[in-house]
């Protein structure tokens, strides 16, 4: 069993009477973001240390707990000793810190207790030494034995920076913290400026995380000249659904009409519509949204390539269009399911590669050449994909 022990006490820098975990942060609030990132590590348990309760908090902790996830809200390591199953994991979060989902998966997979780390020459303000040439990087997976040993001193001891005084006597093991595990975007804020500065930097990373080529080369780039300019503004995820669904129809009409070549670009922006409104829902806590526009990519795909290959059928007499699109439709739902995470290439094929493979035949008036190319592409990702299945252990 994980537990997650959250903690906000402290004030905001440049906000007085606010706490740095109530300040925004991609559309939602610090500790709700520092909570979804536990929560998707396998907490079934919250623990919110708290100095003072204000709306802002207690409102945030509302919207947590209607994850399905247990939070209980404590002043102090009695309190806290009280709630966490005394069998459980616990997995520290320092106060403002902001960090990817990547770096909490990290240390919440370790079979032994850690406290991360970094080098002090690297190591950003707000994070507290803990050896000659070391510094702790606000996380820690620690036994509940450890608070019950800060419970155990006067209550004005600072709970945080106790219990990793206490982690460190008992020499718990330190994980360092490779470089640029978070793609930059590992600190602890207290400054809403800066803060919002540092969810750009978790967005950036957050799209650049794509194996297949045409999505990190392609997609993530353009995503992260356009997102933190939406984040600004304050873009519903709703809209991006819209924009990518209204172009998408377009490049469907555009297909219709005999632009082929427009509509394989237009999809292509379909795309980066769903991924750039995947990202923002990902970070809001928008799952149900998350997941709807993950599936419309290789929908809206589909839909453009079984298009194509009805209308060069209907214009050449033969069924060799809809052969080739189906064809390629079918192969590429084998590659979507063959493939996994932990297997994929960069160079195999996805929904966005079709596309641009098809892209330059299309164009020039060669659909059939196009659609045979991409379902060429979808084979051979096919069975690189099944040989790498037969060898996984």
């Amino acid at each position: 069993m994980l537990a997650g022990l959250i903690f906000a006490t402290e004030d905001a820098d440049d906000r007085r009477g606010t706490l740095a975990a109530t300040l925004p942060f991609g559309g939602l609030t610090l500790i709700e973001f520092q909570a979804r990132l536990v929560v998707a590590a396998g907490a079934s348990q919250l623990i919110v240390v708290v100095a003072r309760l204000t709306p802002e908090l207690l409102g945030a902790i509302s919207r947590i707990g209607r994850r399905g996830v247990s939070v209980d809200v404590v002043r102090n390591a009695v309190e806290a000793k009280q709630k966490i199953h005394p069998l459980a994991r616990v997995l520290v979060v320092a106060d403002g810190l902001v960090t990817t989902g990547d770096v909490v998966g990290m240390i919440s997979a370790e079979a032994e207790d850690a406290i991360l780390t970094m080098a002090d020459r690297d190591a950003m303000p707000g994070f507290e030494r803990v050896g000659s040439d070391a510094a702790w990087a606000g996380l820690a997976l620690l036994d509940p034995k450890r608070i019950a040993e800060v419970a155990a001193m006067p209550r004005d001891y600072d709970f945080q920076s106790t219990l990793l005084r206490v982690a460190a006597q008992a020499q718990t093991a330190h994980l360092a913290m490779p470089p640029g595990a978070a793609g930059g975007a590992h600190g602890i804020e207290r400054d809403s400026r800066t803060l919002a500065d540092r969810g750009n930097v978790i967005l950036a990373a957050l799209v650049s995380k794509p194996v297949a080529w045409a999505d990190r080369f392609l997609l993530a780039p353009l995503a992260r000249l356009v997102l933190p300019r939406l984040m600004a503004r304050g873009m519903p995820t709703w809209a991006l659904i819209a924009t990518g669904c209204v172009i998408g129809l377009g490049a469907l009409a555009a297909i219709w009409f005999d632009w082929p070549g427009s509509g394989i670009v237009l999809t292509m922006f379909s795309a980066l519509a769903f991924t750039i409104g995947g990202a923002l829902a990902w970070l809001r806590d928008e799952e149900a949204l998350a997941r709807a526009q993950r599936a419309a990519i290789p929908g809206f795909t589909a839909l453009a390539v079984l298009e194509l290959g009805h209308v060069t059928s209907m214009l050449t007499g033969t069924a060799t269009g809809w052969t080739l699109s189906i064809t390629l439709i079918a192969v590429a739902a084998l590659v979507e399911r063959a493939a996994g995470d932990q297997t994929r290439r960069i160079w195999w094929s996805s929904p966005v590669a079709y596309l641009i493979t098809m892209l330059v035949p299309v164009a020039a008036g060669y659909p059939l050449i196009g659609l045979a190319l991409a379902a060429i592409y979808a084979g051979v990702t096919l069975s690189a994909a099944i040989e790498a299945f037969r060898e996984k252990p």
